[in-house]
């Protein structure tokens, strides 16, 4: 009899995280503007450049006054919050331009590589995890083993560089770094496929080592646990043994591990983008921050908290699909 979908259950669990929700987006953005207003940087003579160096401090009073960089930190969070909560993110003072439409512009980007680099992660580390588990203390269990602990400490931006002087300088079989190639003025599939490569890499290996990690150490548990060490007394084959009983249930942890990582998959994906010159929302945050660009950088802060919300979120749904005992009302 096919397990009917608690589609009810998930949909009362959806409804609750959103609730609560609201008011930690609302708490983000009152800190961002908080940090914003005691950050050293002016976002005048951010906004000004090199004109700022020779303006009268009459003018800059004006521009100030102009981009409301004059007002109390509260103030001008208020007035952001009505107007996004009506669609309008306001301008931003750094690009002057819409913020929808620069987040618009760059959000597809930074998606696709941070899925391609999820992607990576977890089919790699799930594949490297269960040979490893199978044969805990073996050769490709303690070479595995070392290289994911070596990893962990790597930064993802050395990372990236030492890809770039490998793959890019040295061999010269994949591009350093944009979107297409330098003379090329047209996006094609094909370019931004060979771009995508090296960053997706670099992102994806960075958050291997936790899913190996984990899929290693539940794999092998399930190997040592009375159900499956029965299995293998009624004579099932060790590929039954693995698929069937082993890996369904060394998998269960690794479900929590996913929106654990997406945190972590945000900062590695900012640093990435910058060493690799992607054209995703990293290079935007970080002229937002050193700008102090109120808007921009509010905006930007709530779409990564929102992403973690909804990949602790994800995490929790497969689960509790996973795991029947696990439940959506607890």
């Amino acid at each position: 009899m096919k397990r009917r979908l608690p589609w009810g259950a998930m949909a009362r669990m959806t409804g609750r995280r959103a609730l609560a929700a609201v008011p930690v987006l609302l708490a983000v953005t009152l800190a961002v503007f908080a940090v914003a207003a005691a950050s050293p940087f002016d976002p005048v003579k951010a906004y000004a450049g090199t004109a700022g160096l020779t303006a009268s401090q009459e003018n800059l009073d004006q521009l100030r006054a102009n981009l409301g960089a004059d007002q109390p930190f509260l103030t001008h969070w208020w007035e952001w919050l009505t107007a996004a909560v009506t669609g309008d993110l306001g301008d931003s003072a750094v690009m002057c331009r819409p913020v929808a439409e620069v987040i618009t512009e760059r959000l597809g980007w930074s998606v696709l590589l941070a899925v391609s680099a999820f992607l990576i992660a977890i089919v790699l580390g799930t594949l490297l995890g269960v040979l490893a588990g199978r044969r805990r203390g073996g050769l490709l269990d303690r070479a595995v083993s070392s290289a994911a602990y070596t990893l962990e400490a790597a930064p993802a931006f050395w990372l990236g560089l030492l890809a770039i002087w490998f793959f890019a300088l040295k061999l010269g079989v994949l591009p350093a770094g944009g979107l297409t190639d330098t003379a090329s003025d047209t996006v094609t599939a094909d370019q931004v496929a060979r771009h995508l490569v090296l960053p997706a890499l670099v992102l994806g290996i960075s958050q291997l080592p936790w899913f190996f990690l984990y899929v290693r150490q539940g794999v092998g548990d399930a190997l040592d646990e009375d159900p499956v060490r029965g299995a293998r007394a009624r004579g099932l084959s060790r590929r039954t043994v693995l698929t069937g009983h082993a890996l369904r249930s060394g998998m269960l942890p690794m479900l929590t591990l996913v929106g654990s990582r997406v945190p972590e998959l945000i900062t590695g994906a900012l640093l990435v983008e910058t060493v690799f010159s992607w054209p995703g929302i990293a290079a935007a945050t970080v002229q937002a921050a050193t700008s102090v660009d109120f808007p921009l950088l509010a905006a930007l802060t709530v779409l990564a908290t929102a992403a973690v919300l909804l990949g602790n979120l994800l995490s929790d749904l497969l689960y509790g699909l996973a795991d029947p005992r696990v439940g959506f009302d607890g």
